[in-house]
């Protein structure tokens, strides 16, 4: 079968928890952490991101196999799998660049991410601040983000806050994963 490659850009906090999270699902080829979103002109850097004073958001681009895993499917794993109803933080994260967000790369995907969104929102007691926004440009994050889950995964951070993100996906989503 021919593959049907698409791209998800998503921010759900830091990019460390969400690559962790999507490099376990069936069908995603590729996940890269980055940074989108900005105001200001020029590639950013990691501190310059985390002063929050560019605009950026943490994020991850999926690169997936549409006929694999829908982009319906990405966003629903995304949006269970952080907490969409915390404006500007996800846990002690707090700041523009940890705001839960979907970048959409055309009309279809900004449809589908408004349908989800609509679909999931009964289901949280606080509403959903997800932004739905087009996607402009996406900045690879430095080399030392990338992978950082597998190869951190002893250090504190990783073990306290992604290990219990990563469990949540298995046991919402065991259908999804590579591993099933």
């Amino acid at each position: 079968m021919d593959k049907n490659i698409q791209l998800a850009t998503v921010g759900g906090g830091c990019f460390w928890c969400t690559e962790a999270v999507f490099q376990e699902v069936k069908g995603v080829e590729k996940v890269v952490s980055g940074y989108s979103g900005g105001t200001v002109p020029g590639r950013p850097t990691y501190r310059e991101v985390c002063s929050g004073l560019t605009g950026h958001a943490e994020v991850i681009q999926i690169t997936f196999d549409a006929n694999v895993i829908s982009y319906e499917d990405i966003l629903v794993i995304f949006m269970t799998t952080h907490d969409p109803t915390t404006l500007n933080r996800q846990g002690a994260d707090r700041g523009t660049q940890y705001r839960s967000v979907i970048f959409y790369n055309d009309d279809t995907q900004k449809e589908i991410a408004e349908i989800v969104i609509k679909e999931l929102a009964p289901y949280y007691d606080n509403s959903i601040v997800t932004e739905i926004t087009q996607l402009d440009t996406f900045f690879e994050a430095e080399q030392e983000h990338q992978n950082y889950y597998r190869e951190h995964q002893s250090q504190g951070y990783c073990s306290f806050v992604i290990t219990p993100k990563l469990n949540k996906l298995r046991q919402l989503h065991a259908d999804k994963l590579k591993s099933a």
